[in-house]
């Protein structure tokens, strides 16, 4: 009833409303384009996995369709130019692993960071969503659990050759996911989604994918801290 009454509350058509969509849908637009293209990008990498880093790549290509409809339902242009800058680091940080051949990096910032962000989002933004996009995003999310499986599993199997990489990525692009919810909260926060619910999120997800691979509950607090730090 809580949850209804709030989404009650939100203006869908409201200037307001719209102009922080026009952000929030291009981030995720971006995100799953940005998925899309890593999964493909990982095949070189791990020629054995290619079937299932393309099913993976044609799921977040449908994502992307889905969420490109949200917008068009509530006549909102995304501003896909701000979505850009906004997954930038993690981009380049992806593309630097990439041509530096480090799948574990590679791995860590799409199969467990991006995709736990994502997981988090999703959750938070269903039961304020508007009707049409709750449906999609009800099914979205289901997605990627499977994609954040994909990690877990590949990584898990090779946790004791990885555990430093890991290590090192983790240190390196937690801090960035801070910086992005803190820089989306404001519009997060017009659409109904507060900031702390998806920082716990996030973190009950990501931890969760740690834990999965192979570290110990001290060394996924240690890990985790390195993204508080830059909060």
């Amino acid at each position: 009833m809580q949850e209804l009454a709030l989404r009650s509350e939100l203006d869908f058509n409201s200037e307001t409303y719209k102009d922080a969509y026009s952000r929030i849908n291009a981030i995720v637009i971006e995100g799953e384009q940005e998925a899309y293209q890593n999964y493909l990008d990982m095949v070189h990498m791990l020629p054995k996995n290619k079937d299932e880093l393309v099913r993976l790549s044609k799921m977040e290509n449908r994502h992307k369709t889905g969420f490109q409809a949200c917008g068009k339902n509530l006549n909102v242009i995304p501003d896909m130019q701000y979505a850009k800058e906004f997954f930038s680091q993690l981009h380049e940080n992806f593309q630097i692993a990439k041509n530096e051949k480090k799948v574990v990096t590679c791995l860590l910032i799409q199969a467990l960071i991006i995709e736990a962000f994502a997981i988090a989002a999703y959750n938070i933004y269903i039961p304020v969503a508007d009707p049409f996009a709750r449906k999609i995003t009800e099914n979205v999310v289901k997605d990627e659990y499977k994609h954040l499986n994909f990690g877990e599993v590949w990584l898990g199997e090779n946790f004791e050759s990885s555990k430093i990489e890991l290590e090192e990525a983790n240190k390196t692009n937690l801090p960035i996911v801070w910086k992005m919810l803190n820089e989306v909260e404001q519009d997060a926060s017009i659409l109904g989604m507060e900031k702390e619910a998806l920082v716990e999120d996030f973190m009950i997800s990501y931890g969760e994918a740690l834990g999965n691979i192979g570290f110990s509950t001290r060394e996924i607090m240690r890990m985790s801290s390195h993204g508080l730090r830059a909060s």
